[in-house]
């Protein structure tokens, strides 16, 4: 999940407004059947998790992680793709014993550049070269959780492969922390939806919220995010003559106040939050040297494609403007990065009342808009589903209290997987028995 900041977590509201199912309860047999396949593989789901914790890898290095996901999915006898857009990506495919519809599900496998401080018995050691700097890997987000709930639901879902109508596509997803561009669109382009064509897909990721419940909302519920970086090109001189130079440090320090009235002055908050973040500044190497250029980077967070042109352009305006009023130039890089996730109404009725009838409602929770966006977004711009939240704070803290996501001091509650496999495996086994209805390409 790319997380630059974490400051905005999901707010945990009231339980979903009850509703009737949009489809009738899975049997109670083959549901008895599902827990009791959930329950033998727990150790294993636990087990792979804390190994994988133990070997990070970075987006677009997660060559050992792949290569535990593919044996496995051999093992259970799938047909297994690697390397799936040029990354290291891997696809599953489990086909039924019975012709029906087509459903797929995702983990993301990759860690981030977090030296972890948790303690663990399993934590981290390892540290690697990153921009430059020698950085510790972590899984500071929960991408091993969410690979390790997958294998378990790929190892319980094979377990009933003759019974089940339809196939099931495992997406194990690389660099998903790999903004602007991400292991999505790779996996996409690469035909990963397309044999078979899925026709469902859903996805989880943890989250602060109670252990055993799931959070999700209809509509919009991550945002989009879209990275920016500006050069300002002034005239270096000596520090103790400045009426001899073109300041780019000054002139990048007005910048960067200006930036903070787009949002409170250009943007409808009444349409949806958003966030213009400056994430680092860097200029100069010596204290009596006015330097000949500048470097601001950052990132924005929007809900809507107007509010998001809004930012764009009021970016590029006040860089550029300002830089051209104290005598230099700017040079401004906007990269496009994830689409809003947006859960399509007509589906998020189906699948939350799949999850109300499997977990309870109380345990289906409504999340808050959320200001950290998703790969998972373009997915959702291919076929509908629904992405979730797992609550995964221990029972008795405060999931405002406990370290968030991308901190080194982050950690999950492994209690809350079981609930991560049986959630995804209900979610597929109601499109496969159930019928996937037809919603049509999301535009």
């Amino acid at each position: 999940m790319r997380l630059l900041s974490l400051a905005c977590l999901t707010l945990l509201a009231a339980t979903l407004p009850a509703q009737a199912p949009a489809t009738p309860p899975l049997p109670q047999a083959l549901t008895r059947d599902l827990d009791a396949r959930i329950a033998r593989v727990t150790p294993k789901v636990v087990s792979w998790r804390r190994d994988l914790h133990e070997h990070p890898e970075l987006s677009f290095a997660e060559e050992r992680t792949a290569g535990v996901v593919a044996s496995h999915l051999r093992a259970l006898g799938m047909e297994v793709r690697t390397n799936v857009g040029g990354m290291f990506s891997v696809v599953g495919v489990l086909r039924g014993g019975k012709p029906g519809p087509s459903v797929a599900l995702r983990a993301d496998m990759d860690a981030l550049p977090v030296s972890e401080q948790t303690g663990l018995p399993f934590a981290s050691k390892v540290s690697t070269q990153y921009n430059g700097q020698i950085v510790g890997v972590m899984h500071a987000c929960g991408h091993d959780a969410h690979t390790a709930i997958l294998m378990g639901v790929a190892e319980v879902l094979a377990g009933m492969k003759a019974t089940l109508p339809g196939t099931v596509t495992f997406l194990f997803q690389a660099a998903e922390e790999g903004a602007p561009d991400g292991g999505a669109k790779a996996m996409i382009d690469a035909g990963a939806l397309d044999n078979p064509r899925v026709e469902a897909v859903y996805g989880l990721h943890t989250w602060p919220g109670p252990t055993g419940t799931v959070s999700t909302r209809s509509g919009a519920m991550m945002a989009s995010t879209d990275n920016w970086r500006v050069v300002v090109h002034g005239r270096q001189a000596h520090g103790a003559q400045p009426w001899r130079s073109v300041d780019p440090i000054v002139i990048g320090a007005q910048i960067v106040t200006g930036l903070q009235t787009i949002v409170s002055r250009n943007i409808d908050l009444t349409a949806g939050p958003a966030v213009v973040t400056v994430g680092g500044f860097i200029g100069g190497v010596r204290e009596n040297i006015i330097p000949d250029s500048a470097v601001m980077f950052g990132t924005f967070r929007t809900f809507n494609p107007t509010a998001r042109q809004t930012v764009r352009d009021q970016i590029t305006a006040i860089a550029t403007q300002y830089a051209a009023a104290g005598g230099a130039t700017a040079t401004v890089t906007l990269m496009e990065g994830y689409a809003t996730t947006t859960n399509d109404p007509r589906w998020f009725t189906r699948a939350s009342g799949v999850l109300r009838n499997a977990l309870g409602d109380s345990k289906v929770l409504e999340s808050a808009l959320s200001m950290p966006a998703e790969d998972f977004s373009r997915f959702l711009q291919r076929v509908p589903g629904l992405f979730f939240f797992l609550g995964v704070t221990p029972v008795g803290r405060d999931p405002f209290g406990v370290p968030a996501n991308h901190s080194p001091m982050f950690d999950l509650d492994e209690a809350a997987m079981p609930t991560g496999v049986k959630a995804l495996s209900v979610l597929a086994l109601d499109a496969l028995f159930n019928g996937v209805t037809a919603m049509g390409t999301m535009k």
